[in-house]
């Protein structure tokens, strides 16, 4: 299984937490398509297994013209061996969904679309400087709900002053329709983003990691009640509706990034793009690709393999780390597990490694501790 991913480098305006590579300049749109177009060419080569998915991300994709997002996605169909099985997602922001332009999404191909709602609270909104308002949010959902059988919705909790009542609302709101997939991110401090600045500042409060836990929980209790599978720690879905493109990532399959700033991965090697427009269009035109290559050590994908494998509801299989290593490894990572097997946030069953409902919220802190520096130390 592989993925086709499209970073589509563009927003209207900058959210606040954002820290990944955008330009709010619209003008150089039809030239980074085209470089998009050309690099997919000269890349199509690495994609060595048939892919089943596409994705395009950002960025804000719902900011392409109908047109040109069936040209990128007649490119990328002309790489599948079945391109009538393909999950073909597109991000959209609230503010750009119309029934008009659901149905000119559908027309080009799109399958599932990925609305980025974060919030129905205004005071959220603003806070993140999102481009939409509540009442936007819940039109558009309203909207896709009635054009789109297959799609998600993004949440975002732990924003300050963000109490329970608030949190539960959100998903209050997504209950009236029910959406076959929720993908629920806690807000992160990244550094360099503007949020950043404003809490260095103290013109914005500093996120609550306590207030988060406890309204992940809520999610994790409610998506349970209500049917979803809490396939990966931030993904949900109802039955036969988890995402081929998320599944594939914490699956550790190949995918290929085309565009500014995009990552690959090919099974042993990770690249990414160079993230600055100019110089990416520029080296695609000059017939070169604008990437940075990193082989994995050993080390590297075993820790990979931890960190991913324990975000699943699947966990780590044991026999799969003595086979893709080596039996010393499973045997160091059982003893490295045992305590927090034995403080509860740990399960060891018929052979995986899981992390408990107690330590879910932990999951992060919990893999890193199960990290190795040296294979078979």
């Amino acid at each position: 299984m592989a993925g086709l991913y499209y970073h589509i480098p563009f927003c209207k305006q900058a959210c606040h937490y954002c820290d990944f590579h955008f330009s709010t300049q619209l003008k150089s749109k039809g030239k980074i398509i085209s470089a998009m177009l050309e690099e997919l060419k000269l890349r199509a080569h690495e994609l060595s297994v048939p892919i089943r998915s596409i994705y395009f991300g950002g960025g804000t994709p719902s900011l392409l013209s109908p047109e040109e997002i069936a040209l990128l996605l007649e490119r990328g169909l002309a790489l599948a061996s079945d391109p009538s099985s393909l999950e073909i997602t597109l991000e959209v922001n609230p503010d750009d969904v119309t029934p008009d332009r659901l149905n000119s999404w559908k027309k080009a191909g799109i399958n599932r679309l990925s609305l980025g709602i974060q919030s129905f609270d205004n005071r959220d909104l603003k806070f993140m400087n999102r481009a939409h308002n509540a009442e936007q949010a819940h039109q558009a959902l309203l909207w896709v709900a009635g054009q789109f059988d297959n799609y998600s919705v993004d949440l975002i909790y732990g924003i300050p002053e963000q109490d329970e009542n608030s949190w539960r609302n959100n998903l209050f709101k997504v209950q009236e329709v029910n959406p076959p997939h929720l993908s629920c991110y806690a807000l992160t401090r990244e550094p360099g983003t503007a949020m950043d600045h404003f809490m260095h500042k103290g013109v914005m409060s500093e996120i609550d990691e306590d207030q988060a836990q406890i309204e992940y929980q809520y999610l994790t209790n409610w998506a349970q009640e209500e049917g979803y599978i809490n396939y990966e720690f931030s993904n949900f879905a109802l039955p036969g509706f988890k995402s081929v493109n998320n599944s594939a990532y914490w699956q550790g399959l190949p995918y290929l990034g085309i565009g500014p700033s995009a990552h690959s991965f090919d099974g042993n090697r990770r690249s990414w793009n160079v993230a600055n427009n100019h110089l990416y269009s520029k080296a695609i035109e000059e017939g070169t690709l604008p990437i940075t290559r990193e082989t994995l050590t050993p080390i590297d994908r075993y820790n990979e393999y931890v960190m991913t494998r324990l975000r699943t509801v699947s966990g780590i299989n044991l026999n799969k780390v003595a086979e893709l290593f080596d039996e010393k490894t499973r045997e160091n990572l059982l003893n490295m597990a045992a305590r927090h097997i034995d403080q509860g946030l740990l399960v060891f069953e018929q052979g995986h490694l899981r992390v408990s409902a107690k330590g879910k919220f932990l999951t992060d802190g919990i893999a890193s501790d199960l990290f190795l520096v040296n294979l078979g130390s």
